[in-house]
């Protein structure tokens, strides 16, 4: 008798597979490594899987930079939603923000390659995003539209600044507390009475 063992499938992939082991190796090794031999292979699938989804390189780099945009903007200000203290709510984003470390990297290295056709779109949009919730808050908080815009630009700088010195120059690693200590310098700086 011949013992036959059934074929296992592997499960099927989604673009959204794909898009999120974009991001994941837009993260861990920057734009230019994503490159689909590699990635069908960190997926365990062959290329048609991918050309199952998308025509090229650029489809899957346009779908990752969606999928991350839309998960910024429902984690980052979904979560804010609630709150309506804007003092409150800014604290809580400067917070959230902090704690968000992959996002980071990914920022930073989107930054690296602004001009990237598929990144300068996606990062211009986010950013201004970011500025119209933050000047939008410090107008809630009571500050003339002039000064709001200008704290909320000063908070963005703060961010990318960070995002430069520590993960683009290399600076050394804050320990936990100092970085604590660094995120409530920043909010009690920005953030009005």
């Amino acid at each position: 008798m011949v013992n036959i063992e059934p074929k296992t499938e592997k499960p099927r992939l989604s673009a959204e597979d794909w898009a999120r082991a974009a991001l994941d190796v837009i993260a861990e090794q920057g734009l230019a490594a994503v490159a689909v031999e590699p990635l069908a292979r960190r997926l365990g699938v062959t290329k048609g899987s991918f050309y199952w989804h998308f025509p090229s390189r650029e489809a899957l780099l346009v779908a990752a930079l969606q999928r991350w945009e839309k998960t910024e903007q429902e984690t980052v200000f979904g979560k804010m939603e609630g709150v309506s203290d804007p003092r409150v709510r800014l604290r809580e984003l400067f917070q959230l923000v902090a704690h968000a470390p992959k996002t980071h990297i990914i920022h930073s290295e989107l930054l690296k390659a602004l001009d990237h056709p598929v990144v300068k779109p996606v990062l211009g949009r986010v950013s201004t995003r970011r500025l119209e919730y933050l000047t939008a808050s410090f107008r809630q908080a009571g500050m003339p539209r002039q000064e709001a815009q200008n704290r909320a630009r000063l908070a963005y700088a703060a961010y990318v600044g960070f995002l430069q010195l520590f993960l683009q120059l290399g600076q050394p690693r804050l320990r936990l507390e100092e970085f604590e200590g660094y995120v409530n310098h920043v909010a009690a700086t920005l953030i009005p009475d």
